[in-house]
């Protein structure tokens, strides 16, 4: 049977654990940071509750309304709706999600959580331990890392210290926290099963760490923390064959969740290093066609322009083998690896040509897309921003640009257009990119018929 993913959040794990941990706190090692409670049968037993006394009030319950758009065949067609008089507004249904999240700034009111948490979401309320709900505000989302901050306006909040993710090791004790089907904050314990995780369906960058922790509706966004109540990841998805748990959960590392947030608060967009290379898996029929039999890699297939793989020589037909001496086994692999490492940084490509495994240097360059403003371009797109398609969108065979913001007092909004969708089509004509999309706003056309995709729906929008 074909596993999949699946995005919830934490729950329980085997009393066994208990006894571990009274191995671990009571056998002479170092002091444990919890008082243990009293003595049960002459024997003491520890206890998490003193650190979770601690963790859950920075623990919140997330819920978010999206309007969807309901599409139709013939009320999508302008033609068919100004024929039969029907009003160009939009028909929407409302969509509720929940979720939880983990504050990590109480004097700013910062909330990190999942992107797919808020994704979209039209009207987004967070309650915190103490019954206290404050409508939130998007500071900014990250699907590739499938992270979001919030922030409220509130008062007395407490917030989690985060840790070093790097310093996990297999078998540390870790303990997530969430709002598993709304029923109220609940507690889950278990171990690292595993680290640096990659290779998983449906996501973008991926250096997952692995918990034996049972995933449930509602705790996405949730934290993951050590023994000292520290956070050490985000709660982010399951794997598995049937849609229940199965034991292997996946969360987002805090140094990885750490960095996003402050470029999503600092510039309101992530920026990545990128290599400029297009490449493709190393087939094994490719392999016999290359010479190559028994070699695993990415196949340099294009050479971006000005890009740091030029500069540094590399060319169509190279194969990359290793990344800043991390194995490069397909192409994914090479893109996952250049969207976690910092622009700028120097790196060591190991490289596969003619018959002998060279090293070349070179330095990733930060992500540059191009943006739009919707004033400048036509006045019914004022308050909207559009930019160029991410990588991984155009390696999806997708064309056009994308809302990078949007005003909600905007005409573009009360259209219909929203945060995140992407046009591919204006007044009927296929869009390459930006260029396309500004130049055919420059003819000044009587009306904007948009083709949007928005998940995987496509549809129309009219502005007049």
């Amino acid at each position: 049977m074909t596993a999949t993913t699946r995005r919830f959040a934490y729950a329980s794990l085997p009393l066994l654990l208990g006894l571990a941990l009274g191995a671990l706190w009571g056998g002479g090692g170092h002091p444990a940071t919890a008082a243990l409670p009293p003595a049960i049968d002459g024997q003491a037993l520890p206890s998490l509750a003193p650190m979770l006394e601690r963790v859950t009030p920075a623990v919140v319950n997330i819920a978010s309304k999206t309007h969807v758009a309901v599409r139709n065949p013939y009320f999508d067609d302008p033609i068919f709706r100004r024929f039969f008089g029907v009003p160009n507004m939009p028909r929407e249904r409302v969509q509720q999600s929940l979720g939880s999240g983990v504050v990590v700034d109480a004097a700013k009111g910062y909330i990190l959580t999942n992107n797919h948490v808020v994704d979209g979401a039209d009207d987004i309320s967070v309650t915190l331990s103490d019954g206290r709900t404050l409508k939130a505000k998007v500071l900014g989302t990250d699907p590739d890392t499938d992270l979001a901050v919030l922030q409220i306006p509130a008062e007395k909040l407490t917030a989690l210290p985060i840790a070093d993710s790097s310093a996990l090791r297999m078998g540390d004790f870790v303990v997530a926290v969430g709002d598993p089907f709304g029923i109220g904050q609940s507690a889950s314990t278990g171990i690292v099963s595993g680290l640096g995780r990659s290779g998983l369906r449906g996501t973008g960058y991926q250096n997952f760490i692995q918990t034996d922790a049972s995933i449930n509706p509602g705790n996405s966004g949730g934290p993951l923390v050590n023994l000292r109540g520290e956070l050490v990841g985000i709660n982010s998805m399951i794997y598995t064959p049937s849609g229940g748990s199965v034991g292997i959960g996946f969360a987002i590392p805090s140094n990885l969740a750490s960095d996003v947030m402050r470029q999503l608060v600092t510039t309101g967009q992530v920026k990545r290093g990128v290599l400029g290379v297009e490449a493709q898996d190393l087939t094994p029929e490719l392999a016999r066609v290359l010479a190559l039999d028994g070699m695993h890699g990415a196949v340099v297939t294009r050479v971006r322009a000005n890009s740091p793989a030029e500069t540094a020589g590399l060319r169509a037909g190279d194969v990359i083998v290793s990344l800043n001496g991390k194995n490069v086994g397909s192409a994914q692999d090479l893109h996952n690896i250049e969207g976690l490492t910092a622009p700028g940084a120097a790196v060591a490509v190991g490289v596969q040509r003619d018959g002998k495994l060279i090293t070349i240097s070179t330095a990733l360059k930060p992500t540059e897309l191009v943006v739009l403003a919707g004033d400048a371009l036509d006045p019914r797109l004022a308050g909207v921003t559009f930019s160029e398609l991410a990588d991984d969108v155009r390696r999806q065979g997708v064309s056009g640009v994308s809302v990078s913001r949007i005003a909600r007092n905007s005409p573009a909004y009360a259209a219909g257009l929203r945060n995140g969708d992407v046009i591919v089509a204006l007044n009927r004509r296929d869009l390459s990119g930006p260029s396309d999309f500004s130049r055919l706003l420059a003819s000044r056309p009587r009306q904007l018929m948009l083709t949007l995709l928005r998940g995987d729906e496509a549809y129309y929008l009219l502005l007049q």
